[in-house]
């Protein structure tokens, strides 16, 4: 997208990507539509060759390049495939918890590693009772119990996790406390006595992205493994909801948004109807047209949130507003496409696919009542910028200069 929003960098990853993307995932996509299963081998391609690292801070061997790096990774790769646009999205999901929240030897430990392909940790997904952990609500608390016993925690529940069958790390949260608040986040290597991995669930989509459940049983997990402090769970919860994960999210239906858009334009190229390109006909002009201002529109909306949020500003009304114009527009545009489509939209597997997938991404981050609720009804500030003095309007104006 030629855009002030990106830099010639942005567009030298978003070619790399594309080619990646092009030969390497989309050939695997109907084995992935007929199997429903998690692609193991691909996702652990995508991660040896580097595209978990754009949003892992330099020191750590990550690229640094920040959120809107990371969005287009995750929006190009959804294009081809909403699965492992989503699968991405989960690992970058961790890896900011990870360095938020972890010490010094948590982040030195797991971030060289899921930065150089080597980890792939899981994230919190829902289980009995229990709203996704993304949303940062407990409703009855989680199905996970921990107990002091000594230096660890000893654990006892399952947990429902994105990632589940190829994850290498698993970041979960558990009751340490008699109140549903009373949460704590930990770190969770696979093998340990007491952890046993359960079925994988089949969902609506996206196909090819990895659900399931783990079983913990008297599992002994080390206190070092708390990320954060104890009781820190609805803060971990809460920034794997705010920011980064709705940015995911809406960097996910980007994607599917403009593969909606490249297979209707590719189909009214092919197709005729009284002598020519159905894209000629001037009420299909218009429905192309609408679908490419739906795009264009949600798109500047991403990326606009996500670099307020590169900037160190909390925005999370704005990544919240981005997430649900993206998933309405591109369901919007897959009606579109199913109309321009007409008989062949009932057998056409990627309209399908995209459809299927759009809905399916909304659920993660909550309801959309929910979302829509005014930041003021439930405020929060992040703790490093609660006590920032307010900027000047000179200031502000060398913020926005270089995007000028």
């Amino acid at each position: 997208m030629g855009s002030y929003l990106t830099s010639r960098l942005h567009h030298q990853l978003r070619e790399a990507i594309r080619g990646f993307a092009e030969r390497e995932v989309r050939p695997q996509v109907p084995a992935m539509e007929g199997s429903l299963g998690a692609q193991h081998e691909l996702s652990r391609l995508i991660a040896r060759e580097g595209w978990f690292g754009p949003t892992i801070e330099a020191e750590y061997g990550g690229a640094g390049s920040g959120q809107l790096a990371g969005t287009i990774v995750v929006e190009e790769l959804s294009r081809v495939s909403g699965a492992l646009g989503a699968m991405t999205r989960s690992v970058q999901l961790a890896a900011a918890a990870i360095g938020r929240f972890g010490s010094d030897e948590q982040r030195k430990t797991w971030l060289p590693a899921i930065a150089a392909g080597e980890c792939l940790p899981t994230v919190p997904g829902s289980g009995p009772r229990y709203e996704s952990a993304s949303v940062g609500r407990a409703s009855a608390g989680p199905p996970l119990r921990a107990v002091r016993d000594g230096a660890h925690y000893l654990l006892n529940g399952r947990m429902q996790l994105g990632n589940c069958h190829s994850g290498a790390l698993h970041c979960v949260l558990a009751r340490t406390g008699p109140d549903s608040r009373d949460l704590t986040a930990l770190l969770v290597e696979p093998g340990l006595p007491g952890l046993l991995r359960g079925s994988e669930r089949r969902t609506l989509g996206p196909h090819g992205f990895s659900v399931g459940e783990i079983v913990f049983e008297d599992c002994r997990v080390p206190e070092s493994a708390r990320l954060g402090d104890e009781g820190d769970g609805p803060a971990v919860a809460q920034s794997l909801r705010d920011g980064t994960g709705r940015a995911g999210l809406t960097a996910v239906a980007l994607g599917i948004h403009q593969a909606l858009l490249d297979e209707t334009t590719r189909l009214c190229a092919e197709r005729r109807r009284h002598g020519k390109a159905l894209h000629e006909l001037p009420d299909i002009a218009v429905k192309l047209g609408r679908m490419q201002s739906r795009l264009t529109t949600a798109r500047l909306a991403a990326y606009h949130a996500v670099q307020v949020s590169d900037r160190g500003d909390t925005h999370d009304a704005g990544t919240t507003d981005a997430g649900l114009t993206q998933i309405a527009s591109a369901l919007d545009s897959a009606r579109t496409a199913r109309e321009i489509q007409a008989a062949a939209g009932f057998t056409d597997r990627a309209l399908e696919r995209c459809l299927r997938d759009a809905r399916r991404i909304l659920a993660p981050a909550c309801t959309a009542d929910v979302q829509q609720l005014p930041p003021a009804a439930a405020p929060t500030r992040r703790a490093d910028t609660a006590d920032r003095p307010a900027r000047t309007a000179a200031q502000l104006r060398a913020e926005l200069q270089p995007a000028l």
